[in-house]
């Protein structure tokens, strides 16, 4: 987005709308298995490598939305287990204020200022996106607001 290079294309997911034959799991198993690592503090992707690595009742899940018609985020506001912000804004939220009080103790380091202002400049696109939805109407990003609603969240 910031750079002149253009981007490798990645690998698509498979193109199968029902889970295979190998991996049976119930539905109710792994919304159940979603929950509970929600509640443990695992973020929605980070579930989705869970089920897929450990599984549920010793059965890897290879994808959640084939074997239970939900996404992950679907199950999590279902069930009232899902983030006050979402993942993608927290995450450039939490590099945004970690670039500041880098910027800030080394105020020479211009490589970092400008790795900064392109990191606020897709905090303000994506809060563009999620205002009014997921986020309040009249949020505004400062970084000291940023470092404020991180440190709420993670009490």
């Amino acid at each position: 987005m910031h750079t002149r290079r253009r981007g490798s294309s990645g690998s698509d997911k498979p193109a199968a709308d029902e889970p295979p034959e190998w991996s049976d799991v119930d539905e109710d198993a792994i919304e159940a298995r979603v929950v509970e690592l929600a509640e443990e503090g695992y973020d929605p992707s980070q579930i989705g490598m869970q089920l897929r690595d450990e599984g549920v009742q010793g059965t890897p899940v290879p994808d959640v939305k084939a074997a239970t018609g939900k996404k992950v985020t679907e199950i999590l506001e279902e069930n009232g287990a899902d983030a006050e912000l979402p993942e993608d804004l927290r995450n450039l939220l939490e590099k945004a204020v970690r670039l500041h009080e880098h910027v800030e103790e080394n105020g020479q380091d211009h490589q970092n200022r400008r790795a900064l202002q392109n990191t606020e400049s897709k905090i303000r696109r994506l809060a563009d996106y999620y205002r009014g939805d997921e986020i309040d109407q009249d949020f505004t990003y400062t970084a000291e607001y940023a470092a404020e609603l991180l440190e709420e969240l993670d009490e």
